[in-house]
């Protein structure tokens, strides 16, 4: 998808780190915005700051972890914007914990947003965008490639939205929808670490929060499968991960992914 100029991108999470981010991107190519999120204070100040650059937004607050009404949605969309060309599933919650002390309730709510919600979602829009061509973009994390040590739901959930991710784009070749997924490291400016005011550990530093957005406009014009964002050598050492998960284990503690992790449990 080389012009953007038009096109209705249904953008969730826009109310705070980097969906807004996303969305302005997207804007300033000519986009028109759908912002979806809980918060109607930050769905409004990303709708402003679109529109006094002179970009088109419309804000839809909705509870994105009750996946029973996206059909709701979808249908609210149509009727405030039209049909949706590109949809950025970007919304998503953390919570760091030892295992054991968990409860059902963080488990769903992190499953549910991170990984059943861009499922639903797609699979409501996915009828229409075969007809008029579209394209979806999965914002995942470099924790899905390997695992986070006390955030390990979120790493799971983020797996299984990378290996969705590939497996419908299998599914989706040949026809006119596209499919790809982001997948950012430690992001410094805004978003969940950003947040949380911990360092990053210092071998592995940050990226830009913009980078991520940049990265969302280069998957959609290049049709790109996955995009790693990060600094250093990521790919080489998610590589030997896959053919040795101790050693990479080795180099996460090295790297002090550990320690970090520590000091983001749940009190």
């Amino acid at each position: 998808m080389k012009n953007l100029n038009g096109k209705i991108a249904l953008v969730t999470g826009n109310s705070r780190g980097i969906g807004p981010l996303i969305s302005v991107a997207l804007a300033n190519e000519g986009a028109i915005i759908v912002g979806v999120a809980r918060s109607e204070k930050g769905l409004k100040e990303t709708q402003e700051k679109i529109k006094a650059e002179g970009g088109t937004c419309y804000s839809i607050p909705w509870d994105l972890t009750d996946t029973s009404s996206f059909r709701n949605l979808i249908s609210r969309v149509r009727e405030t914007v039209g049909e949706i060309d590109i949809l950025v599933n970007n919304a998503g919650i953390e919570a760091y914990s030892e295992f054991e002390n968990y409860q059902k309730e963080d488990i769903d709510s992190i499953i549910d947003l991170n990984l059943k919600a861009p499922m639903e979602l797609a699979r409501l829009t996915l009828g229409t965008m075969k007809e008029r061509g579209g394209h979806i973009v999965n914002i995942a994390s470099l924790a899905g490639k390997k695992g986070v040590p006390y955030n390990n739901i979120y790493s799971a959930s983020k797996a299984g939205l990378i290996m969705w991710t590939d497996g419908l784009r299998q599914d989706l070749h040949g026809t006119k929808v596209n499919v790809s997924v982001i997948c950012p490291g430690f992001v410094s400016e805004a978003g969940m670490y950003h947040d949380a005011g911990v360092k990053p550990p210092f071998l592995l530093g940050s990226s830009k929060a913009a980078k991520v957005a940049q990265a969302v406009l280069k998957a959609i014009k290049k049709n790109k499968a996955q995009i790693i964002v990060n600094q250093g050598p990521m790919k080489p050492l998610l590589a030997l991960d896959q053919i040795s998960p101790t050693f990479g284990d080795r180099v996460v503690r090295l790297f002090g992914v550990p320690k970090i992790s520590k000091k983001r449990l749940k009190k």
